[in-house]
């Protein structure tokens, strides 16, 4: 299993429009095949600063929703909405409860 970080920033005036794209998507993302669990977090000292987690089955099913249309529909609206670039990445996942 993997784990997927996404750290964003983003514009402190499009928190609320990122916060209502990740409510009306987060059940389609979380349903997708090889998808554990989808986590939203926040800076408290810095609420334009969020983040996702998420658990995938492999890099397999994480590609396979990077490459679909799901995807391409959030990631794009998202990415409108950001004040700095984000920063992704993968890691294995050795031990959970």
């Amino acid at each position: 299993m993997i784990l997927r970080t996404v750290h964003m920033t983003f514009q402190p005036e499009s928190v609320s429009a990122f916060l209502a794209l990740f409510e009306r998507h987060r059940d389609d993302i979380a349903g997708q095949p090889g998808c554990h669990s989808v986590l939203l977090i926040q800076d408290p000292g810095a609420p334009h600063r969020m983040g996702t987690v998420s658990v995938w089955e492999g890099e397999e099913a994480l590609n396979a929703y990077r490459h679909s249309d799901l995807f391409g529909e959030v990631w794009p609206a998202t990415k409108a909405l950001f004040a700095e670039p984000p920063v992704a990445k993968t890691h294995s996942l050795l031990w959970a409860t």
